[in-house]
């Protein structure tokens, strides 16, 4: 049985832990503590799942003003635990919890943009992003990290 609730002190480990094991690891910067622990103390909601063992499963950190708009920016499920609507229950908890009245946006990783589709999600057509900064120079990368394509991807 598969146990939701919002975690709002959840670890920096635990939170890398179930990155890894979701594959997201690959697309966070997950040997940077001070961001992971940044992005779990400012995100306005965190959701996790956990098993009746108490393992995290699964985990949803997202910004909201729980008014108007909530931006889901992570999703991640244990590989071994996908299959079992873990990331549908994932994502209904923390609509329901911004507020049904938000619009629920997120930007998928490219090995998930088949799966939106599939639980009821629609494909929003002008998504726009500026990249992080993640060194002195004085642009941003080329792409943001959602949105590069499994070939650029493969190549970088």
């Amino acid at each position: 049985m598969i146990s939701y609730n919002q975690e709002a002190d959840l670890s920096v480990s635990e939170f890398v832990d179930c990155l890894t094991r979701s594959t997201l690891a690959e697309r966070r910067p997950v040997d940077d503590l001070e961001t992971m622990e940044g992005m779990l103390r400012n995100a306005d909601l965190i959701i996790t799942a956990r098993n009746s063992a108490g393992l995290l499963v699964g985990v949803s950190r997202a910004i909201t003003d729980f008014h108007y708009c909530t931006y889901l920016s992570d999703l991640a499920v244990d590989q071994q635990f996908q299959g079992q609507k873990i990331g549908r229950e994932l994502i209904r908890q923390t609509h329901l919890r911004a507020g049904l009245k938000t619009m629920l946006v997120l930007l998928s990783a490219p090995k998930a943009q088949t799966y939106y589709p599939h639980i009821g999600m629609q494909q929003h057509p002008s998504a726009w992003c500026i990249s992080r900064q993640t060194s002195t120079k004085s642009q941003p990368d080329r792409t943001c990290d959602s949105c590069v394509d499994e070939s650029e991807e493969k190549t970088s």
